[in-house]
């Protein structure tokens, strides 16, 4: 137990009144105190002889701190106040009623005048001041203090930044002129610039519900922009959530980080832009770690979808939930790409009078670039979760369907997706892989792609024969000189134009591969005569297309063509010959096998023509495409 004894030596008088707090004991006089506090003279009134003076305020705010401010004050002592106990002081005289009309220039008057004069004037104070009244509630939201404090800050973080004359932490990265490297500088110190978010880490001692009225409050008063306004909170959420830049979140405190996490969503600014979609879809993953509520989610898929071509492919990488059985919550993302198309559709409708109020909130326009860009992003994002041994074909081929065509001039990307599915889930049905293959468009290969796919042992054989020939077509119009994209094309055989893709069911025009027609066997196994001839009909037109090519380039290719075969990155080959792309050796190679394994199906003439159509070069011994290999 503390004791404080109070005596005034020079008077030498006891004590008579003793004032109880808890565990502590003030020994104090009547008199000094009474003439201050009507609330202690009530007190004092009460007394019965059985009390022996003692008086019980142990239910004061601020505590016994408090209290000997006030005390001191009464018997006239130098008391000294600062933004960590004025609060608690004015709380505390509050409590004992020490008004102007019990005395004038009592206490609630001087730390009245020091608020105003002082603390509300200073930008630091008076956020200590609105932190350390937390404590004090309801006293301190009664005396107006906490509203003063919001206001004042609020004020303060409104201002233009080149009125800003006080100090304030800012330790992120500074502006190019404040570390004296703006280019326009011209050798004279200029004094430094104050940067438009200047407040944001200051802000970040606040607890969570002061922080919320403090936003408000700089949002209400409309003048700073909403994208300091999103900074900030990116801020607080980084320092109040632990590890959330490490995309973990710890056991402890669990509900306390929900709260923090619902809240910055609430508060973010509608506009778009005024978040970076990264710390979005940080939040999105955090959420889901929490376990926060689906209002709190479908408001970030929701904001993510209207902004999500600035994505990139390490953010949609969102861990899924507990009891799944995927690595990456691919639902999510779905969900999110559906938000996208769902404003590209209202984009295209044009918005309705009831909807021309959301026009300020979500975009009314989705450019093709945007477009563009989500499609470059959902084909990263499938290269990435194709490595998931566990993940589902019918998911795969889901969200890459949800791509249209515009939003995807080149399918390079797409067929790298495709690639990498088919090595991490090498037990695909014939059917699974023509499903999975089908997505691609062969004729939007680029080169290197293509030359890629051409040397690709996991791709079915009738996807490298469509590639094979879309390359043919792009070699033989160019030497032509009507251009790789007008195409036309050799003029093919029947038998050739069967193996290849088609469109409306009358044409070889179209690449992708969507004809439903053709069996599993047909899809990927043994060439037949026919096919031998189709071949033959593909590899005779490319060279219709450039008189230049010479049979020692068809060799160099071939042999390039065969130390690449198990890349799985696209690359430049640099075995072209110059009329266009001849087929590989070992293409040609499998289709030899095959065609001894067909003999009993053929005719002679077939067998005749074989032996002189090929490339003596091409009939050496070369790995054979033991994936393609297969029995009636």
């Amino acid at each position: 137990m503390n004791n404080l004894l109070l005596v005034f030596v020079a008077t030498e008088l006891a004590t008579d009144i003793i004032i109880n707090l808890g565990d502590v004991k003030f020994y104090l006089h009547k008199f000094p105190l009474l003439s201050k506090s009507p609330r202690l003279q009530k007190l004092v009134a009460a007394i019965n002889e059985e009390s022996n003076d003692e008086i019980d305020v142990s239910d004061i705010p601020g505590g016994p701190a408090a209290f000997e401010i006030c005390a001191k004050f009464c018997y006239g002592m130098i008391v000294t106040l600062n933004a960590y106990n004025v609060v608690a002081a004015r709380c505390a005289a509050e409590y004992l009623e020490m008004h102007e009309s019990i005395e004038k220039g009592n206490l609630i008057y001087k730390i009245d005048v020091f608020l105003n004069s002082s603390v509300f004037r200073s930008w630091k104070d008076s956020i200590i001041v609105l932190q350390s009244s937390k404590s004090l509630f309801p006293w301190s939201e009664d005396l107006k203090v906490v509203s003063h404090c919001i206001d004042s800050i609020a004020t303060k973080a409104s201002i233009d930044p080149s009125e800003v004359e006080w100090s304030y932490t800012y330790n992120r990265k500074k502006l190019p002129s404040e570390n004296g490297l703006d280019q326009h500088w011209n050798g004279v110190r200029k004094l430094q610039s104050v940067p438009k978010d200047w407040w944001v880490e200051d802000l970040c001692e606040l607890e969570m519900d002061c922080y919320k009225r403090v936003i408000m409050a700089i949002k209400t008063k409309g003048k700073t922009s909403s994208e300091v306004i999103g900074e900030a909170l990116r801020a607080y959420a980084y320092r109040k959530i632990p590890s959330f830049s490490k995309n973990t979140i710890n056991g402890n405190d669990l509900n306390r980080h929900r709260t923090v996490l619902e809240t910055i969503v609430w508060l973010l600014p509608s506009g778009k832009g005024s978040v970076q979609c990264g710390f979005l879809l940080g939040l999105l993953r955090a959420a889901c770690m929490l376990g926060c509520g689906e209002m709190c989610k479908n408001d970030l898929i929701k904001r993510i979808g209207w902004q999500l071509e600035e994505a990139s492919v390490g953010d949609l990488l969102v861990p899924s939930e507990v009891g799944e059985c995927t690595i990456y919550n691919i639902d999510l993302i779905t969900s999110i790409v559906n938000e996208f198309l769902m404003q590209n559709r209202e984009a295209q409708n044009g918005p309705s009078d009831n909807e021309k109020i959301r026009e300020v909130q979500s975009p009314n326009f989705v450019s093709s670039s945007s477009k563009v860009a989500v499609g470059k992003l959902i084909d990263g994002y499938l290269a990435e979760i194709a490595k998931d041994p566990n993940l589902l074909l019918s998911k795969f081929v889901e969200l890459a369907e949800m791509v249209s065509t515009a939003s995807r001039p080149v399918h390079d990307g797409l067929y790298r997706a495709i690639d990498m599915y088919l090595k991490e889930h090498p037990s695909l049905s014939k059917s699974e892989k023509k499903r999975i293959c089908s997505l691609m468009d062969c004729k939007k290969l680029s080169s290197d792609a293509s030359m890629h796919a051409i040397q690709n042992d996991r791709l079915p054989l009738r996807v490298v024969v469509q590639v094979l020939f879309f390359q043919q077509v792009r070699a033989s119009a160019a030497s032509s000189g009507t251009g790789g994209d007008s195409g036309v094309g050799p003029v093919l055989p029947v038998s050739v134009r069967s193996l290849l893709p088609r469109e409306n069911g009358n044409s070889y025009g179209s690449s992708r591969s969507a004809a439903t027609t053709n069996t599993e066997d047909d899809w990927e196994g043994i060439p037949t005569s026919s096919d031998m001839n189709s071949f033959r009909s593909i590899r005779l037109a490319g060279k219709g297309g450039g008189s230049e090519r010479s049979s020692s380039g068809g060799s160099d290719v071939n042999k390039s063509n065969g130390n690449n075969n198990n890349s799985d990155d696209i690359k430049s080959n640099n075995g072209k010959a110059k009329g266009g792309t001849l087929m590989p050796k070992k293409i040609l190679s499998k289709l030899w096998s095959g065609k001894g394994h067909g003999g009993e199906n053929s005719n002679s003439s077939d067998s005749s023509e074989s032996p002189g159509s090929v490339n003596p070069d091409d009939t050496k011994s070369t790995p054979s495409r033991n994936t393609r290999h297969s029995v009636s």
